[in-house]
């Protein structure tokens, strides 16, 4: 385990668990998961990459998880995992760099595109959707297409084993080929975990993903902006109903969020004024729960105040 448990942040955090069940009484057991990472100072985390990933992974912060090794299909999460992998494509020059492609990296996290995931799907899989195809053929593309699990699967990471990540993301759903991928009852769909997200999350944060400065080139793409005019301008901005919504105009908090009309999910990374900084995951399911733009935000104000604790 990359994290040590902690008795008294297992207490704060079955509070705030039981805290958000008699406030959302809709919301059944099964149907969130979390995982929290308290940094304790001094930690080696958004430090530009100043260690090496060796003396890095020696670091153990306090962690609690609830239901973080459950696999749920991630909607726009997975989208922090190809950051990473397209990342590591262009430091072994196995693709090369273009405007064109820093233009799709952008816009699949800044403004979480599904078009731009498209193309970074197909620039590290070498394939493209459309028609379906007969078997033979059928059979390499999808071995392509699995390249990007055989990658995270090289990391050795236990929380990885079974993750599933070789999906274009959608907004009406796949057809052709891509339907066929996913197989006669979705069994192929994307899944993640709260506590794979989260190391993956933390080692962007720790500045071992790929290298410093890719890591660091990935935080400034998560940067979300808390001002209200840069909320409003911006509809839909991955902060309104979610982690982001919960914590102070001063806080700094960098993350991906999730939204489809079966989940609601979010990963962060924030930083409040006087507090440890902290990582956060919370995934929650249920058709009658993702419209809800009420339940992430009570749960990260409750863990923010928590942190106050923790802190002094």
């Amino acid at each position: 385990m990359f994290f040590h448990k902690d008795e008294h942040l297992e207490e704060i955090s079955d509070r705030i668990l039981e805290t958000t069940w008699e406030a959302f009484p809709t919301l059944a057991q099964n149907q969130i998961a979390l995982t929290w990472l308290v940094y304790d100072l001094p930690a080696p985390i958004n430090t530009g990459g100043a260690l090496t990933p060796e003396e890095f992974w020696k670091y153990s912060p306090r962690g609690y998880s609830y239901r973080g090794v459950e696999t749920i299909y991630p909607a726009s999460v997975v989208k922090l995992f190809y950051l990473v992998a397209i990342h590591e494509w262009l430091e072994r020059g196995m693709t090369q760099p273009s405007a064109e492609l820093d233009r799709a990296i952008r816009d699949m996290i800044v403004d979480s595109s599904n078009d731009a995931t498209g193309l970074i799907v197909d620039v590290l899989t070498g394939t493209t959707s459309g028609p379906e195809l007969t078997p033979g053929p059928f059979n390499a593309w999808q071995q392509q297409r699995h390249l990007i699990n055989r990658y995270f699967q090289s990391f050795g990471w236990e929380e990885l084993n079974t993750i599933n990540v070789c999906q274009k993301t959608w907004c009406d759903g796949p057809y052709g080929r891509e339907r066929a991928f996913y197989g006669e009852i979705m069994e192929n769909r994307n899944l993640l975990t709260t506590i794979a997200t989260a190391r993956l999350l933390h080692s962007i944060v720790g500045g071992v993903a790929v290298s410093a400065a890719r890591s660091q080139a990935m935080l400034t793409l998560l940067r979300r902006s808390l001002h209200p005019d840069d909320l409003l301008a911006d509809p839909e901005n991955q902060v309104t109903g979610f982690l982001g919504a919960g914590l102070p105009l001063n806080a700094g908090i960098y993350s991906k969020a999730g939204l489809m009309s079966r989940v609601r999910h979010d990963a962060a990374y924030i930083e409040l004024p006087d507090c440890t900084p902290y990582l956060l995951v919370v995934f929650t399911e249920g058709k009658e729960h993702s419209g809800n733009e009420a339940i992430l935000p009570f749960v990260s104000s409750q863990v923010a105040e928590a942190m106050r604790s923790l802190s002094v």
